[in-house]
């Protein structure tokens, strides 16, 4: 959607991005706090948690959650909150007609919760259940499992869930008011921002309820670490097998590396007709594959993840080291590269059809280092990657040698040992060759 992007830093120390979008019917609100668990005690680590749930809740305006829910969302309005290992961000959807009643009504929620006892009990059962039901998610439980062996922050869900009856709703209210300060926000607002909006925004976020002291706190330093055997969770319930693979840089990656890095990973695992992903298929070995790119204060890593069955692994991982030594060696074509850069031209035209998806757009990045993404040089940013770029950076996300396998299901430790021996050449090779 076309639209205009502007920074906007408030007299108390605020700061946000507000995302004009001409006669846009829908306004959407993200509001960030980096409040997440590294700021609290590892035996409290589900302190965020239990807040986000409660913030949208009861408030000095309406103080009963669900009176206040119906409220907010009366006329098709959304609103939700999320909490990850370093944020709470807390959310809304609403048509345009009634912008300003949803963000006021947002406000009041996230500047004047009650934390009332009932109802921290109430959301103490929906976080238990919550948890539990995460249970069967098995790429998450792979994934929280192995970040831990690699050093990174967060625990695993089973953590999580025991440690829970360390937390009381005094620990909820003290950690509210050590995150939930004006210095410490983030925002994004997006939709038909007219000058007399703008106007209202700024006074409402510049005058907000927030503490004006405190800060923007820092993101943790996390340094990964290389894993020397698999990581193998046993669940005899499982009868296919999920996988994970990690590998790992020790710094971040530069614009155009992630750029280059995005382009090879759409190459190789983002299609039916990838290099992974479409030759599995082609041979009747896997139904799909995901794989991606993140980054933490210091590292970036790329990873690959699969459900496949015990039988199909070690030739799914014989594509997996075949490809990417492909790529590492060089062995890539120029029609491969032209036909990636269109592909993910096209899906980059495609990816900002909503208000929500063009705030999405500038939202992770801005909440995550504060960098405004230039959205409208994208297109050239892919029509920039070469093949050399995409072999330099294919090549360096081996080179640190920092690296883990790990294996969910019933098929035992000595076989994810085989499977990761399968793909451990790519980074010896790697490492040899420094």
């Amino acid at each position: 959607m076309r639209h205009t992007v502007s920074e906007i830093t408030l007299s108390n120390g605020g700061k946000g991005l507000l995302v004009h979008i001409p006669n846009a019917s829908v306004m959407t609100f993200d509001i960030n706090f980096r409040a997440g668990e590294y700021l609290v005690d590892s035996d409290k680590c589900e302190v965020p948690h239990l807040m986000e749930h409660m913030v949208l809740g009861a408030n000095e305006l309406v103080p009963k959650s669900m009176d206040f829910q119906a409220e907010l969302e009366r006329n098709g309005a959304y609103s939700n909150a999320s909490t990850s290992a370093y944020d709470i961000t807390y959310e809304a959807e609403c048509a345009d007609f009634e912008w300003d009643r949803v963000f006021d009504l947002l406000i009041v929620a996230i500047t004047r919760p009650l934390f009332l006892d009932e109802e921290f009990k109430a959301e103490f059962g929906n976080v238990q259940e919550e948890m539990a039901a995460r249970s069967n998610n098995h790429f998450r439980n792979l994934s929280l499992a192995m970040r831990k062996e690699q050093g990174l922050l967060g625990k695993t869900d089973a953590e999580h869930l025991k440690l829970m009856h360390n937390v009381n709703i005094e620990d909820i209210r003290a950690h509210y008011k050590h995150t939930h300060t004006a210095k410490n926000m983030r925002f994004v607002i997006a939709g038909d921002i007219s000058s007399r909006r703008r106007e209202h925004i700024q006074n409402i976020l510049g005058m907000i309820d927030l503490p004006k002291d405190g800060r923007r706190f820092q993101l943790p330093h996390e340094t990964p670490k290389r894993l020397k055997q698999a990581v193998y969770i046993s669940n005899k319930s499982v009868e296919n097998l999920y996988f994970y693979i990690d590998t790992f840089m020790r710094r971040r990656l530069t614009d155009p590396e992630t750029d280059a890095l995005h382009l090879v990973n759409t190459m190789l695992t983002e299609t039916l007709y990838s290099k992974i992903l479409g030759t599995a298929r082609e041979r009747g070995l896997v139904y799909s594959m995901s794989s991606g790119l993140s980054h933490t204060r210091d590292a970036s890593n790329w990873w690959f993840g699969a459900q496949v069955s015990d039988k199909n692994a070690p030739a799914l991982m014989n594509i997996i080291y075949s490809e990417l030594r492909k790529v590492m060696d060089g062995a890539i074509s120029d029609t491969d590269v032209i036909a990636t850069k269109q592909y993910s031209l096209g899906r980059f035209q495609r990816s900002a059809q909503t208000v929500s998806g063009t705030a999405m757009g500038y939202s992770g990045r801005y909440f995550f280092d504060g960098v405004i993404e230039d959205y409208y040089n994208i297109p050239a940013r892919i029509e920039a990657i070469n093949k050399e770029a995409i072999i330099n950076i294919s090549q360096l996300m081996f080179s640190d040698n920092l690296w883990g396998l790990g294996v969910l299901g019933n098929c035992g430790k000595p076989y994810s040992e085989q499977l990761r021996g399968q793909i451990l050449p790519l980074w010896e090779k790697t490492e040899t060759n420094k």
